[in-house]
């Protein structure tokens, strides 16, 4: 287990507008917004025959809930092509799926205020089980359009070899 660092100069949570999402060894382009990382443990009840009256509980299974990436429409391509792995229209009988590849571990990078990497999670064999290519168009609105990734994925855990950045001190210029 890695030795933590404490910055006793840090009170403030971090705030949740700055990250960076990673695949394939390479930063992915324009992601706005990353849901949540949650798993739930089922709850197992049983008794004991002698106590007839309480529950024991001990956990069972663990699921993990899926990732949703959102990042508005661009010409890159990323999401596009990872989604094609699952299901690639017109690909022909047989060739519809690449299950060689379609998983791929994802990294997601929370940096402090000052832009130093303050938190990762490995996110492992996740692939795409929803992609959303545009959103509903609408001539009257004016928002960006968004595509959608939603990725399923087998659990996710803390990078603990990341350690805790010393915030920089910034000095008014003399």
């Amino acid at each position: 287990m890695a030795q933590f660092s404490v910055n006793t100069e840090r009170f403030d949570p971090y705030k949740n507008f700055k990250f960076r999402v990673k695949w394939d060894g390479r930063y992915v382009a324009g992601v706005s917004r990353v849901s949540a990382l949650a798993r739930t443990t089922e709850v197992v009840s049983h008794r004991e025959g002698g106590d007839p009256s309480s529950d024991r509980k001990s956990p069972g299974r663990t699921n993990y809930e899926a990732v949703t990436l959102e990042r508005g429409v661009t010409h890159d391509i990323e999401f596009e092509r990872w989604a094609n792995k699952v299901w690639n229209f017109g690909s022909g009988l047989g060739a519809e799926t690449s299950l060689k590849d379609f998983r791929k571990d994802i990294q997601i990078e929370f940096y402090n205020e000052a832009g130093q990497l303050a938190i990762t999670y490995n996110v492992y064999r996740c692939w795409v089980s929803r992609y959303q290519a545009l959103p509903e168009l609408d001539a009257n609105a004016n928002a960006v359009a968004i595509q959608t990734l939603e990725l399923q994925n087998e659990g996710w855990e803390r990078d603990y070899a990341v350690t805790e950045p010393t915030e920089p001190s910034f000095t008014e210029p003399a």
